[in-house]
């Protein structure tokens, strides 16, 4: 993947191949997305908005046909993402900026997108219909609940910023990769919010999820900047415990599989908000004994 980056970065005809190429794929726009981050961060929000301006072709084209308005509001969500966190060089706010990016593109499928809102409700109630028959074969009634479209316009909105993020993050660890070596991975570990911004993400959260089943999906919008600032927590503490890519690696697995994982990553995040675990860490016994010894040898050394 660096190998690309550094391609991209040779030249303006380099970058906008690949970021058009990738626009008009459904399992490639996130590379044009990534790209897009890196252009924009590398070189400033004209060189990036003239790829943007490039890759609408190929992304409108898409919605135009077939209806799937994905890659458009991939790419317009990291752009803005990346332009956040040009002008400001504050990943923690450029993060949270996806919590607008996401409600943004809800709103704006249930306003443009009904057909195709209408089109995934079909699909969804067929296989939750196709599934429950499955469920009920031994004798007992199982009945799912199905989804409307302010529920898929919902996952797709938290879907999107998320992917956006993403594609942030793949950006800017090009750019340190590239020009940077070892930046990307201190400035993600330190990735934290403080406890008024998690109150109210969480208040936000949580007004959405007892309004009804239908806006659910909607909290989960809210709590993308703590998810990521949970990750960034765990691999802080990996860090600093000397634990391997391996563990990661397993760890990764389980919160992709188990939704415990995930809500246990966020209660972390709302916990280091309000206790500073990084700093508490730094402070512990061993690393005081350490600073101790550091301390001491600097005395001999003066005497």
């Amino acid at each position: 993947m660096k190998g690309l980056a550094e391609l991209v970065m040779r030249g303006r005809l380099q970058a906008l191949l690949v970021v058009v190429a990738g626009a008009g794929s459904l399992l490639f726009c996130w590379i044009s997305a990534a790209v897009l981050a890196l252009v924009t961060l590398r070189k400033g929000a004209g060189a990036g908005l003239w790829l943007f301006m490039w890759a609408l072709l190929p992304a409108g084209t898409l919605v135009y046909l077939f209806g799937d308005s994905g890659p458009l509001a991939l790419l317009a969500g990291t752009m803005v993402l990346a332009l956040v966190l040009r002008n400001t060089i504050n990943l923690p706010l450029a993060i949270l900026s996806a919590v607008g990016v996401g409600v943004v593109t809800g709103l704006a499928l249930l306003a443009f997108s009904g057909a195709y809102l209408e089109q995934m409700v079909v699909y969804f109630s067929e296989f939750l219909t196709s599934l429950e028959q499955q469920l009920s074969q031994g004798g007992q009634v199982v009945e799912l609940v199905k989804p409307d479209a302010a529920q898929i316009a919902g996952m797709l909105g938290a879907g999107s910023a998320t992917m956006a993020v993403l594609c942030l993050l793949l950006g800017r660890y090009w750019q340190a990769a590239l020009y940077n070596v070892g930046g990307f991975g201190k400035e993600f570990k330190a990735l934290y919010y403080p406890a008024g911004v998690t109150s109210v993400l969480v208040l936000a959260a949580l007004a959405l999820y007892g309004l009804g089943i239908e806006y659910r999906a909607w909290a989960m919008i809210c709590v993308i900047p703590l998810m990521f600032a949970g990750l960034a927590l765990l691999h802080a503490r990996a860090e600093m415990r000397g634990r391997g890519t391996g563990w990661l690696a397993v760890f990764y697995v389980a919160w992709l599989i188990f939704d415990p994982v995930k809500l246990l990553v966020v209660l972390f995040a709302i916990a280091d908000s309000w206790l500073n675990f990084r700093q508490r860490w730094s402070r512990g016994p061993g690393n005081e004994l350490s600073r101790r010894d550091e301390h001491d040898d600097s005395d001999d050394r003066d005497n």
